[in-house]
């Protein structure tokens, strides 16, 4: 003779599976919902990352541009100040090229390391706050607060050379602190280096230009 199953231990077992199904899901919603956060948070950090390489870049141009016009509406006054290394508004953050001059140019040099550290130094620096110097860059209160202030230097490269001059850098370039030849009297070749920080101190951006300026 069968005997069947109880109707309320068949209840009982039914439940049980419901419970097993329902952690199933339950864990499969909670993998899905810590991937998800985790897509979620790698954007947000890919995001601040392209924001702060984004400023820093902005910051140095910045920087690049201010000591350009530094050097161009300095012209204007060449009849009392020359435009040299060490006199007027070049007394601070501008050097002589000159390899030969290791406490400058050697491998840990002053220039040196400000070229090539890839991390942050001013050491040797002019800090960049705007025109007229009246902007800090790290108390503005928008999103475009910067960690640190943009900074530059000033490397006077010598005489601009025509073209086909021996003795510069390049055969059209300048001339450099131990250079010869004849050039121009007064155009001298300006080499700026300018470093800046994003919203934080770990994004750095070093930038050059160089520029063309009468000296007297």
């Amino acid at each position: 003779m069968k005997h069947s199953r109880p109707l309320w231990n068949r209840r009982h077992a039914q439940k049980g599976a419901v419970l097993v199904v329902a952690l199933v899901f339950m864990v499969l919603l909670t993998i899905l919902a810590i991937s998800a956060s985790g897509r979620s948070l790698l954007q947000q950090r890919m995001a601040g990352g392209l924001r702060n390489a984004g400023l820093a870049e902005m910051s140095a141009e910045t920087a690049l541009r201010g000591a350009e016009w530094k050097l161009w509406t300095s012209t204007s006054k060449l009849t009392s100040t020359p435009l040299l290394c060490g006199t007027g508004v070049l007394a601070g953050s501008c050097y002589v090229y000159d390899p030969g001059n290791a406490a400058v140019y050697g491998s840990s040099g002053i220039v040196t390391t400000f070229r090539t550290s890839p991390t942050w130094t001013d050491a040797g620096a002019q800090t960049y706050k705007g025109p007229g110097s009246s902007i800090d860059y790290t108390s503005r209160t928008t999103t475009d607060r910067l960690a640190r202030n943009p900074v530059y230097l000033i490397e006077d490269m010598g005489v601009e050379l025509p073209p086909g001059v021996n003795g510069g850098l390049h055969e059209s370039g300048a001339t450099g602190a131990g250079g010869g030849g004849v050039g121009s009297t007064s155009r001298h070749i300006y080499r700026i280096t300018a470093r800046a920080t994003g919203g934080d101190n770990n994004t750095v951006r070093v930038l050059e230009s160089t520029f063309a300026a009468k000296s007297n």
